[in-house]
């Protein structure tokens, strides 16, 4: 029978919107919002003022090329801005990619705790999501290339992975991208790498570079602090950023977020601020946290996933309510397959200690 009205696609039906983090507690004076992992150090000073002074020019196009900002990027990490892409965050580069190399009755490949934005691009593009078992919350890379059938397109692995802030040793993402075929493209999310100081990681710039179906993303929305303006940029192949170019939006960067996102990527203090103050209260909250006989799965993030599976009479969903009561706002993970546990963003320190003492309380314990 001939449709009555306009029908999406059946994959788009089947994508579960995506859900924020809370941001909010009804009826709680002062908030403490550790639910999206945004930095408590603020951005820079000086994308703040290259923000601002956008104000008086509104009224005209961004540059659609976003030359400003690439150059700013090529210049920090040395690059060839022609291999670079900007994006209204790295969520907009994810879903261009499936969208550029995925289509129906193709399959791509994400991890099982993996980032819930991997499964809606691929679903977008119309392909199939297939989800590669983990190993002790981490991607285990003889799981993700026994997933691969001649169906692969495309594989993103999060490293460090959000929610559980673990990562892949450099060495498995070679050997991850050497069981690859040549035809699969390998998506290296790295949102959070200014944060990891493990010395076997790396985000995979050099790979980036070098092979031919291997992509890096970043954002601007965790350490430097300018979530609200989305940006986030990606290198590769110049195969690869040919076919973004062609299809991403002619201004998809505004004008400020050129202008703040340059400025902040140069500002190294700020960077190292931010770094500095995560390693502190990072190893800070943990010990807290394990003193109140909690599990913590060790993070090399600016957030910590905090398990209640084996706390006798309490649930992660009981926490986050007596956590929101005393407003402290925290992320819940069911989502992500893990309904016993809640994340939590590294913030101030009055936010961490406010988190502690009423977790504290909950657990009927005595507050730091």
């Amino acid at each position: 029978m001939p449709a009555t009205r306009p029908v999406p696609r059946p994959t788009v039906l089947a994508i579960d919107a995506y859900v924020p983090g809370k941001s909010a507690a009804p009826g709680v004076a002062k908030i403490h919002k550790l639910s999206s992992n945004e930095t408590p150090l603020g951005p820079s000073p000086h994308a703040v003022a290259a923000l601002q002074a956008e104000a008086a020019t509104l009224a005209l196009y961004p540059d659609g090329s976003a030359t400003h900002l690439r150059a700013a990027i090529g210049a920090r990490y040395g690059l060839d801005p022609a291999r670079i892409v900007c994006g209204a965050g790295s969520d907009e580069l994810l879903t261009l990619l499936a969208l550029a190399f995925v289509g129906p009755g193709d399959e791509g490949i994400y991890c099982e705790h993996g980032f819930l934005v991997y499964r809606i691009a691929i679903l977008t593009a119309g392909g199939t999501p297939v989800v590669a078992p983990e190993t002790s919350l981490t991607a285990d890379v003889d799981a993700i290339l026994a997933a691969v059938t001649p169906r692969t397109r495309i594989v993103f692995l999060a490293n460090p992975n959000n929610p559980t802030g673990t990562y892949l040793p450099f060495d498995e993402v070679r050997r991850l991208h050497a069981g690859l075929p040549g035809h699969v493209l390998l998506v290296l999310d790295g949102a959070y790498a200014e944060y990891v100081r493990s010395n076997d990681y790396s985000a995979g710039l050099e790979m980036a570079l070098e092979t031919p179906n291997v992509v890096m993303t970043r954002t601007f929305s965790k350490i430097h602090g300018l979530a609200a303006l989305r940006i986030g940029w990606m290198v590769g192949p110049a195969e690869v950023v040919d076919a973004l170019n062609r299809i991403r939006g002619p201004f998809n960067v505004s004008a400020g977020a050129i202008a703040a996102g340059a400025a902040a990527i140069a500002d190294d203090a700020h960077v190292a601020a931010a770094v500095a103050h995560n390693d502190m209260w990072m190893g800070w909250l943990t010990g807290e946290l394990e003193a109140l006989g909690l599990t913590v799965t060790p993070s090399v993030g600016n957030f910590l996933l905090v398990h209640f599976a084996n706390v006798p009479g309490r649930t992660a969903e009981e926490a986050d309510a007596h956590l929101s009561q005393a407003g402290v706002i925290v992320r819940r993970v069911s989502s992500y397959g893990l309904p016993d546990a809640l994340r939590v963003s590294i913030g101030s320190e009055e936010a961490n200690r406010a988190f502690v003492a009423a977790l504290a309380a909950f657990l009927g314990g005595a507050g730091a």
